[in-house]
C-alpha cells in the first residue's frame, strides 16, 4: 500500500487560526477556538471554549472539565461532568448524562432518556443550598465503600477527607473560578491603561493555569495598578482575598 493510501485511512485534524491549546500543571488540557468544536475522544480538561460557535460531545464519549463555554450551544450526546457550563442553549440528547454543578444558559433541552444532575443557576444558589442543609452534610460519612460492607481501617494509611472538608475546598475553589470569570469580563475594556491591562492579563493567565503560588504573589500588586477599578474588578479582588485569607 502506498504512503498516500495509508494516509487516506486517517482523519485530518484542522486547527483553525486563533485556536489556543494549553496544558496546566495538573496535566489538564485547555482548548479555546473561535468556531465549532466537536469532541470525539474522552478526556479530562481544564477549560473548553468555543468563542462564537457550538460545542458537541459525541456519543460514547466521557468528558470531565472545570469550565465549558460556548458562544451558541452545547450539545451533549455522551457523558459530561463539569463545574460550570455557559452557553445560550444546553441540549442533552438521547441517553446523554450530564453532571453540571453550575449551568448558565437561556435554554435547557433534555430528551426523555437523558439525565441531568446538579443544575444550579449561580454560585448563590449553590452556597444557599449548602448552608441550608449543612447539618445533613455533616451527618454524611467521610467515605463510603460501595462494594463491601466492611469498614476500612485507615489508622495506618492516609486519612480520608470528610464531606465538610470537601465542601469547604469546593467553596474555596469557587472563589478562584469567580475571580477568573470576572477578570475575563473586564480584560477587554478599552479604558484600561497599558500597565493596568498587562497586570490583569498576567493575573488572569496564572488563574487559568491554576498556578496558585503565582496568583497569591501578584494579585494584590495587580489590583494596586488600577487607578479606578470597576465594581466588577473590586468583586474579583474580594474573591481572591477570601481565598487566600481563609
Amino acid at each position: 500500500m502506498s504512503a498516500a493510501a495509508e494516509q487516506a485511512n486517517f482523519p485530518t485534524m484542522i486547527i483553525p487560526r486563533g485556536t489556543e491549546i494549553r496544558v496546566n500543571h495538573q496535566g489538564q488540557l485547555s482548548i479555546k477556538t473561535p468556531g465549532n468544536l466537536v469532541i470525539q475522544n474522552s478526556g479530562n480538561y481544564s477549560e473548553i471554549e468555543s468563542t462564537n460557535g457550538s460545542i458537541r460531545i459525541e456519543e460514547n464519549v466521557t468528558v470531565e472539565a472545570v469550565s465549558i463555554r460556548a458562544g451558541q450551544a452545547c450539545f451533549i450526546q455522551g457523558t459530561l461532568t463539569a463545574w460550570k457550563v455557559h452557553a445560550k442553549r444546553i441540549t442533552l440528547e438521547d441517553r446523554a448524562r450530564a453532571f453540571i454543578m453550575l449551568q448558565e444558559s437561556e435554554q435547557l433541552e433534555m430528551s426523555k432518556s437523558a439525565r441531568l444532575v446538579g443544575n444550579f443557576a449561580n454560585e448563590k444558589e449553590l452556597f444557599f443550598m449548602m448552608g441550608k442543609f449543612s447539618p445533613q452534610l455533616k451527618e454524611l460519612p467521610g467515605s463510603v465503600e460501595v462494594h463491601s460492607p466492611q469498614q476500612i481501617d485507615t489508622s495506618t494509611g492516609p486519612t480520608t477527607r470528610s464531606i465538610p472538608q470537601l465542601n469547604a475546598e469546593t467553596v474555596a475553589a469557587e472563589h478562584l473560578r469567580a475571580a477568573q470569570s470576572l477578570l475575563e469580563r473586564e480584560i477587554g475594556r478599552t479604558d484600561l491603561a497599558p500597565a493596568e491591562a498587562e497586570a490583569l492579563r498576567e493575573l488572569l493567565y496564572a488563574l487559568r493555569e491554576r498556578n496558585l503560588a503565582r496568583v497569591g504573589s501578584i494579585y494584590r500588586d495587580a489590583f494596586s495598578e488600577l487607578s479606578a477599578p470597576s465594581a466588577t474588578l473590586k468583586q474579583a479582588f474580594e474573591h481572591l482575598e477570601r481565598y487566600f485569607q481563609r
